[in-house]
């Protein structure tokens, strides 16, 4: 069940603002932006407070991949699809040009090979048992849902081991990173990634279609995607990458790893330059920490806005363990195959890069073998 609908389930009376808890990450965003303020990075405080309005519209729309990319596998249905391909254009439209332009953006690309495909294969398994993807394990999460604080927490742990495996992927080769742009200029690449788009839409709609289902996206999740897609290239302008979501975890991850007594100073990927910085900086500094905490805050918030926050009961043990499996596999295959749904996929599609589709294949591969192991954890298959 979705946080929109234990809403709509509860009684009229109970439906009124929980204000402490919407008081409470609404000063921390506050708090948090003062802080990157007065150390002089005006344009972190940009990413907290994109943060912030991504997990409210997330929560808004009950924008989810995890759940469109479960219903078109199994019925067919594809309108959440569909508008997570809306979602990618309008981010297109700024992200491949002006990271092609060579203002100082950069785009998201990845090399071809089996770290990609693996990592996205792995991930899709997961999502589908922890019930959410990087963005939907944060707004959820932040939306006071107990279950997605064991994906959250296991897809941390993750994100760390997978972090030590990367280097070794790696190392089986594979093929550079192909960008649109880069054959076709910042004008021509565009349009051959909203072609891809459309031809990707097409594709879908007729399967759809086939198989007797809707294809229709609802109005609510078309103006969630416009909005998202609007919030992201934000997020790009203040970051100078797309947007990003689960390297944080990694850096977190690490973090309390090394406060735990983890001595990381051997592992390659850790002496890399940016995971290396990131471990030794502030939190703070991360790109992608602030969005992840922005996007926290900001679901907590919408939600304690709407009813009394987390007041849900927690699940049965078989739900509570599919999550922490989920989050485990998510948090290895991110690591390991360049990002989630948001910074793979989204983020790569949209920078005209190949190994965005080439995720999304893989990804939903993993997804119909995650469908079929939801039933021994108790989980419906829709």
């Amino acid at each position: 069940m979705t946080l929109a609908a234990s809403a709509i389930s509860t009684p009229t009376a109970s439906l009124r603002p929980d204000w402490p808890f919407v008081a409470a990450p609404v000063v921390a965003t506050a708090l948090l932006c003062a802080l990157v303020l007065i150390d002089g990075q005006p344009r972190s405080a940009a990413l907290v407070i994109a943060g912030f309005a991504l997990g409210v519209a997330f929560l808004k729309a009950e924008f989810s991949f995890t759940a469109a990319w479960r219903r078109f596998l199994v019925t067919g249905e594809a309108g959440g699809l569909l508008a997570a391909l809306l979602l990618i254009g309008v981010a297109a439209l700024v992200i491949v040009p002006v990271a092609a332009l060579g203002l100082g953006f950069g785009g998201a690309i990845a090399p071809l090979g089996p770290s990609l495909v693996v990592g996205a294969f792995v991930f899709g398994i997961g999502m589908q048992l922890g019930n959410g993807c990087g963005s939907g394990t944060l707004y959820t999460a932040g939306g006071g849902s107990g279950r997605m604080l064991v994906t959250l927490l296991f897809f941390i742990v993750g994100s760390v081991v997978g972090s030590l495996h990367l280097p070794f992927f790696l190392a089986l080769g594979g093929i550079d990173p192909i960008l649109a742009s880069d054959y076709l200029g910042p004008w021509g690449g565009l349009a051959v990634t909203l072609v891809s788009l459309a031809a990707a839409a097409l594709v879908i709609a007729m399967v759809a279609r086939r198989r007797g289902a809707n294809f229709t996206p609802s109005r609510t999740l078309v103006v969630g995607a416009i909005v998202i897609g609007a919030l992201a290239v934000a997020a790009f302008l203040a970051g100078g990458h797309p947007w990003s979501v689960t390297f944080g975890f990694t850096v977190w991850g690490g973090k309390i790893a090394t406060l735990l007594g983890f001595d990381l100073s051997g592992a390659e990927f850790w002496q890399w330059p940016g995971p290396k910085r990131a471990l030794a900086e502030s939190v703070l500094t991360d790109t992608s920490s602030l969005t992840d905490f922005g996007m926290i805050f900001g679901a907590m918030a919408a939600a304690a806005a709407a009813h009394p926050y987390a007041r849900a009961k927690w699940p049965a043990l078989g739900s509570l363990l599919a999550a922490a499996v989920g989050g485990l596999l998510m948090g290895w295959g991110a690591r390991i195959g360049f990002g989630c749904n948001i910074g793979a996929f989204l983020g790569g599609v949209a920078s005209g890069s190949l190994h965005g589709w080439v995720w999304f294949l893989a990804a939903l591969a993993g997804c119909t073998i995650g469908i079929r192991l939801r039933p021994l954890f108790g989980l419906a298959k829709v």
